[in-house]
């Protein structure tokens, strides 16, 4: 009788577990606020350091911590391009850029290593990079910082834009470095969606 019961029981059970949902994993969104995000970069030259910053669009960024896989896009206005200095602007968006040729540079994520865990985390992330037309694949660690649903991250990577085709602004009496750094400050709200079987 005990083993009819079991055997039932295990039959039962197995007949649920086709219909109740299994959580496999969690899929994040992190929907960047563009008016708390920024770009931001430096360039080295023969007389100093030029800093400046570019204004975010849009950002959305979904990825499974369980499989890496990642997705979403994040947009970046190129024309917003501001050095403080009028001259040295209107030539980086003239012949570095051609901001008004190319007027949005790009981030796509395709992979996404690590889990946020507690307050601070640091998670890798890869995807691709559109600037001045043309795609580059790139790789960045990242921090971030989580309040309840708000998340604070800053990517930081280097460009080496000379060869990726773009001009060197500078000529025999100033040196400009042909690798750029850049640092991505990025805020906005997480959500973590259960996702099902």
């Amino acid at each position: 009788m005990h083993k009819k019961l079991r055997i039932a029981a295990l039959v039962i059970g197995f007949a649920v577990s086709l219909w109740v949902p299994l959580v496999v994993a969690q899929d994040n969104t992190f929907e960047l606020d563009p008016a708390k995000s920024r770009v931001e970069y430096t360039v080295s030259t023969t007389l100093h350091n030029v800093h400046g910053t570019f204004q975010v669009k849009s950002g959305t960024v979904h990825f499974n911590p369980s499989t890496g896989v990642a997705s979403g896009l994040v947009l970046v206005d190129a024309t917003s391009g501001d050095s403080g200095n009028e001259s040295r602007d209107k030539k980086m968006h003239k012949e570095i850029l051609e901001s008004q040729k190319f007027s949005e540079m790009s981030f796509v994520p395709t992979k996404v290593t690590g889990a946020i865990a507690g307050d601070s985390s640091t998670l890798e992330i890869e995807g691709t990079f559109r600037l001045h037309g043309s795609d580059h694949s790139i790789k960045a660690s990242i921090p971030v910082q989580v309040n309840g649903n708000l998340l604070t991250a800053d990517c930081k990577f280097v460009v080496p834009y000379v060869e990726w085709g773009l001009k060197n602004p500078g000529n025999f009496l100033l040196h400009v470095s042909d690798k750029v750094d850049v640092s991505v400050v990025a805020s906005g709200h997480l959500t973590q969606a259960v996702a099902q079987r």
